[in-house]
């Protein structure tokens, strides 16, 4: 079973790792790190590096896609041959997932539209400018018998489990949380919007937001809101014109 991992700079570690250290133990799993071209990836701490293994050309056909999110998802959602391999392989494979603003890239890619998808919560809602439905109070979301999105960053874990519980059983999965020691009991109880308070809303919101308002990222972010727009006129002129064309003329008297 081949598994491909996209890696891309500024990618968050958590995102990739906590899914990875469960569907490795798949039988006969075969992980790839893939990317344009082999070589380090460096995270968005600037200090981890990861290596890619395989190019997107080289891994056409995996049977699990995951792509895992960061600050710079929304740069890499615009990203042709990204989105292109995305599209690809998702015909193929047996499942596709994402983690945390991963799923924007399966959105951008246009697998998600008409489906409910869930992200990180400072993203969830941009999932519904490419036609998706945002669900932002459930952990992991299957759109349908390929597709499944899960929450931010640490909800990795949970995917990478329920990923496993669906592919080799319950007692697989049961056996790898038990290897991981998988027993969450956070010293805090904020892990979730719902959960936390307007003090820890406020600091989150800052910290990320120096990552979220570099040049970089908002240039991205306003050029992937600008091509949804534009899409969604051509489409709209598109269907005006099909209507125009397929509307039978008065005979002439």
């Amino acid at each position: 079973m081949q598994i491909a991992i996209m890696v891309y700079p500024g990618f968050t570690a958590l995102d990739f790792i906590g899914p990875y250290e469960s569907l490795r133990w798949l039988p006969d799993a075969e992980v790839r790190f893939v990317w344009h071209e082999p070589g380090p990836i460096a995270a968005d701490s600037a200090v981890l590096l990861v290596g890619a293994t395989h190019s997107f050309d080289e891994t056409p056909s995996p049977d699990i896609i995951l792509i895992p999110g960061g600050f710079s998802t929304l740069e890499h959602a615009r990203d042709e041959k990204v989105l292109d391999w995305v599209r690809t392989a998702h015909q193929r494979s047996t499942w596709t997932a994402s983690v945390c603003s991963g799923s924007v890239i399966l959105a951008a890619a246009g697998l998600l539209e008409g489906k409910r998808a869930t992200s990180h919560w400072a993203a969830v809602q941009l999932l519904r400018t490419f036609g998706a439905v945002p669900v932002d109070d459930e952990r992991i979301v299957s759109a349908d018998d390929k597709i499944v999105t899960c929450a931010g960053v640490s909800a990795g874990i949970d995917l990478g489990l329920w990923l496993v519980g669906r592919i080799a059983g319950k007692a697989k999965a049961k056996a790898i949380q038990l290897s991981l020691e998988y027993d969450p009991q956070p010293p805090f109880d904020s892990g979730h919007m719902s959960k936390a308070s307007a003090s820890s809303k406020a600091l989150a919101t800052t910290m990320m937001g120096k990552e979220l308002m570099k040049p970089t990222t908002i240039t991205a972010t306003t050029g992937l809101l600008w091509d949804s727009a534009l899409r969604a006129v051509r489409s709209r002129r598109a269907r005006r014109r099909s209507a125009t064309t397929a509307t039978p003329r008065s005979p002439l008297k």
